[in-house]
């Protein structure tokens, strides 16, 4: 089973409103579940937020004071605009995210590093299985969103790719 089949698999859930999926064939073996949050909103996956690293939150008060002191920010529009065309690479599951193939291994791909559809650019592991994340599109990367061997969730950004 690949990628997208799980994939399509998670989708026939959210239609179906299903909350569990379990499928065994021969050595391979998959359980999905889906949580409720509680708010009324049946079937609807249940979410952990993480807080930012103290490096990424320093820089978003500093923007947000001078806000609220009435500068304005410089570059804001073109910022702003440059990061309307930008592309992410999501999380297909739940699992933990390796930047490389094992700790010895040189990074599937760096800030800069240019990538096709076919392009892997990380792991996740789920369940003791390795899950190749491919690109899925043609372009540059900008932006690593998540660090090594962290859990991530699904739908979760992990790259940020200009489009070629």
């Amino acid at each position: 089973m690949d990628l997208k089949d799980i994939k399509a698999i998670i989708d026939l859930m959210r239609k179906n409103s299903l909350t569990e999926f379990e499928m065994e064939h021969q050595d391979f073996k998959i359980k999905l579940k889906r949580g409720t949050s509680g708010n009324g909103d049946e079937g609807m996956p249940v979410s952990y937020t993480m807080p930012l690293p103290v490096a990424l939150q320093t820089p978003m008060v500093a923007a947000g004071a001078a806000m609220a002191a009435g500068a304005t920010p410089v570059g804001a529009p073109a910022a702003a605009a440059s990061e309307s065309n930008l592309l992410e690479i999501k999380s297909p599951m739940i699992g933990t995210f390796y930047r490389a193939p094992s700790p010895e291994s040189a990074e599937y791909v760096e800030v800069g590093s240019e990538v096709n559809a076919d392009t892997v650019v990380c792991l996740i592991e789920a369940m003791k299985v390795m899950n190749e994340i491919k690109a899925e599109c043609k372009g540059v990367v900008t932006q690593i969103l998540v660090d090594n061997a962290k859990p991530v969730e699904f739908g979760q950004p992990l790259f940020k790719i200009r489009p070629t």
